[in-house]
């Protein structure tokens, strides 16, 4: 049960329920003529016009608020210098290997620098880090 019907440029097809409609493009000899694109180009360039944006922006003529810094440079110098106090205290306690793999000596492993000088390093560059933290902040060395 197919029916055909013609209307118009386009052509309607049934088909069982299903209802389809194809368009019918005529072209003109003229249409088809080669056209020079730089003379389109340049016309549409020429019809372009640039616009302003009229929406105001809050940002644009106000002078912007200085923030102090929560931390002054005294802080960050302090910071600096307990990261390295860590830093050092992880160098001294590296290291440990034996010279020989038959000979066990305990003074490499359990000497003074990788028990207390190290763990001393550490701690006290994790203090000055956190003293810098809460110090008040100053713009001082």
């Amino acid at each position: 049960m197919s029916k055909k019907k013609k209307q118009g440029k386009g052509k309607i097809v049934e088909t069982g329920k299903k209802t389809t409609k194809s368009k019918v493009v005529v072209t003109n000899k003229e249409q088809l003529q080669p056209t020079n694109s730089k003379t389109k180009q340049t016309s549409r360039k020429e019809k372009l016009i640039a616009t302003k944006s009229k929406a105001k922006s809050a940002f644009r003529n106000e002078p912007q608020e200085q923030i102090p810094l929560l931390y002054g440079k005294k802080n960050f110098v302090l910071i600096l210098g307990g990261i390295a106090l860590i830093a050092l205290g992880m160098l001294l306690m590296a290291g440990g290997g034996m010279p020989s793999p038959d000979v066990w000596d305990e003074s490499i492993i359990y000497g003074f620098r990788r028990i207390t000088l190290a763990p001393i390093s550490i701690l006290l560059g994790l203090a000055v880090v956190l003293y810098s933290i809460f110090a008040p902040a100053s713009n001082n060395v």
